[in-house]
């Protein structure tokens, strides 16, 4: 994920407003429900779950003159992430992250994220992704934490600010697909409210199994370098789809899986690799 384009933000907003396609026949969620007290027993189905509205959009765009492919955000000094990403390819993930004030500096582009995410492609010219979770970030949101997704279909940040997300919460988020073809649709789900609400739905070239990641990522602004004091964050209960109409298993270590390392003073804890984790600063 990248941060957007200083004084580009808007400039696609209007044609990206509604672009991301959704189950025709779910009911929009409605926008005055709590968080949920349980948590969820069974995937998404007609029965429990509505789509939501995206609140905000922010695009990412290339400045003036840049090359339009797509390029991946890369480990260097101000951008780490926290975590693991499987060895394998999978058609879900499920997992509670943990909502945390991470005291991303305002005016900056700066960001925080906790998050989810299937990915293909190995290169900048092919990489393909959907991701799903938590943010802070410097440019927009006054200091809260936002619920948000991002793919590379729309190249933006969406933000559901209905959520009203606060220092402590656990969300459970899931990723998913449900089809087996070249370019299935991937789903990112939130259980709130205890239902279902569909954030995002979109035709990716990431066939019927992907990478997943999950993931704390941290970027502070080039412009104005810092390190960000990351309080502990935990994630917990994640487990993997197992094709397309499989079941969830845990991401366990019997899961061949590449683990991020300590960096830069920021640590990792693998409670129980890989489904149940917490990152800090040291």
């Amino acid at each position: 994920m990248k941060p957007p384009i200083a004084g580009l933000l808007a400039l696609l907003l209007a044609a990206l407003v509604g672009c991301t396609p959704a189950e025709p026949d779910l009911p929009w969620c409605p926008r005055d429900e709590a968080a949920s007290t349980h948590a969820p027993t069974a995937p998404p189905s007609r029965a429990n779950a509505c789509r939501a509205r995206a609140t905000q959009l922010q695009p990412v765009l290339h400045p003036p003159g840049a090359s339009a492919e797509p390029s991946l955000p890369v480990p260097s000094p101000g951008y780490h992430h926290l975590g693991a990403t499987s060895a394998g390819r999978w058609s879900g993930v499920l997992g509670r992250i943990e909502v945390r004030d991470t005291g991303v500096r305002p005016g900056t582009m700066d960001f925080v994220a906790a998050r989810f995410m299937a990915k293909s492609g190995d290169g900048p010219a092919d990489v393909a992704w959907l991701e799903a979770g938590w943010t802070e970030t410097g440019w927009s949101g006054d200091g809260r934490q936002r619920v948000y997704t991002y793919d590379t279909n729309t190249s933006a940040w969406s933000f559901y600010d209905q959520y009203a997300v606060l220092p402590g919460e656990r969300l459970w988020v899931y990723l998913q697909t449900e089809g087996d073809t070249e370019r299935p649709r991937w789903q990112a789900w939130l259980w709130w409210g205890d239902s279902w609400h569909l954030l995002a739905e979109q035709a990716l070239p990431l066939t019927g199994r992907a990478r997943i990641e999950q993931y704390v990522e941290l970027h502070t602004d080039p412009a104005q370098p810092a390190a960000l004091a990351l309080p502990e964050l935990s994630v917990d209960s994640v487990q993997l789809k197992d094709g397309p109409a499989g079941p969830l298993r845990p991401w366990q270590g019997d899961i061949p899986t590449t683990p991020g390392a300590p960096a830069d003073g920021y640590c990792l804890r693998w409670l129980r690799p890989y489904d149940s984790w917490s990152a800090r600063t040291c």
